[in-house]
């Protein structure tokens, strides 16, 4: 069960792979949600057909990321309950741009406290969402990173995309790559205006591809506004939500990745981004550093200036950008999509056999 599904979404992704395991593990598994999204059709029921089989033997599994009626659906069933927790946003980072999100925000931790009575085991993509799952009240909580969609590791870049990208290069200058919706929590207008301090502390006209679907538009709008106002059309693009090959292409072509979100529950682009040879660059904040280890720059503020040294002292440091590179690429071997499958199957197992099943 999950709120929404979509594809090229993190979660969503997860949510295909898991079930693909529960089928190799003999079950029979079907996925509900209450909103499908484009690309999905055939692979998704709605959730209004969850109760034509309700059951005391069935399994629910419940993907929790935001708030949502689904909750209330999932803890009045009568079937065995597992969580699969992908952490929600503090209300406060989103509710000024998008309040609808914000509301959802407040919901869906006011259900996690509803739903840790009821649930007999839950998993959780990080260390940092496992203790908040604790901090809740949930028992038998086991970590599983995300299941990363592997097509985003090892799609061939698109040759146009690529050649795009390099005409852009051959004036000079670094490029900077952020994959994440397009959200205040996201902070990409931390990232315009480090930008905008870099070029001008270290005259290199570098320039940022901030990569990923918009949630919301006043936000949208509003970095926009403030891309125009630093002076900065031409140095930054918006690409939106691309095709693996074209977001291969854009790793391929980056020189540094950065990441300055306030909140991430693990935060798959920066695996991704090791494991094709990109250095990371990322602001200290939830399960960032647990993903990151030792293999990024981990950054204790994300003000302008500050963001802009540290970006100049890897790039201009080429023994320290191999290091991290190579850091990252051995990290990223951490998150390899069989030991998260093994993970996976491993945990699911353990739950069932704890209830007796």
């Amino acid at each position: 069960m999950i709120p929404s599904i979509i594809e090229h979404d993190a979660v969503s992704n997860h949510t295909f792979e898991a079930q693909r395991l529960l089928r190799e593990l003999g079950f029979e598994s079907e996925i509900y949600a209450r909103t499908l999204g484009p690309g999905v059709e055939g692979r998704v029921r709605p959730v209004s057909e969850l109760g034509e089989h309700a059951s005391v033997q069935r399994w629910l599994l419940y993907q929790c990321s935001i708030g949502s009626p689904v909750a209330e659906l999932f803890a009045d069933d009568p079937g065995r309950k597992l969580v699969d927790y992908h952490n929600i946003t503090p209300a406060e980072l989103v509710e000024k741009w998008i309040p609808p999100l914000g509301e959802e925000s407040r919901l869906g931790r006011r259900q996690l406290a509803m739903l840790a009575p009821v649930v007999g085991a839950s998993i959780a993509d990080s260390d940092f969402n496992a203790a908040e799952l604790v901090e809740f009240g949930f028992k038998n909580v086991r970590v599983v990173p995300v299941l990363i969609e592997s097509r985003n590791l090892l799609a061939v870049a698109d040759a146009t995309e690529v050649s795009r990208l390099a005409e852009a290069k051959s004036d000079g200058g670094s490029d900077w790559l952020f994959v994440g919706q397009v959200a205040p929590h996201k902070a990409q207008h931390d990232l315009v205006a480090a930008l905008a301090c870099y070029r001008r502390a270290y005259a290199d006209p570098a320039r940022l591809h901030i990569v990923g679907r918009e949630m919301g538009g006043a936000y949208r709008d509003a970095l926009a506004r403030f891309t125009h106002a630093m002076g900065l059309d031409g140095a930054v693009e918006f690409p939106g939500s691309v095709p693996v090959a074209a977001l291969a292409a854009q790793y391929g072509c980056a020189d540094v990745f950065v990441c300055l979100s306030r909140h991430e529950g693990f935060c798959v682009p920066i695996i991704e981004a090791m494991a094709r040879g990109v250095p990371v660059v990322a602001f200290d904040a939830a399960a960032v550093p647990g993903t990151l280890g030792d293999a990024g720059m981990l950054l204790s503020r994300r003000d302008p200036p500050y963001v802009a040294a540290a970006v100049h002292e890897l790039l201009s440091d080429e023994l320290a950008r191999r290091q991290l590179i190579d850091a990252g690429l051995h990290r990223a071997t951490r998150f390899d999509l069989e030991a998260s499958r093994s993970a996976f199957c491993s945990s699911i197992l353990a739950a069932v056999d704890l209830e007796g099943a």
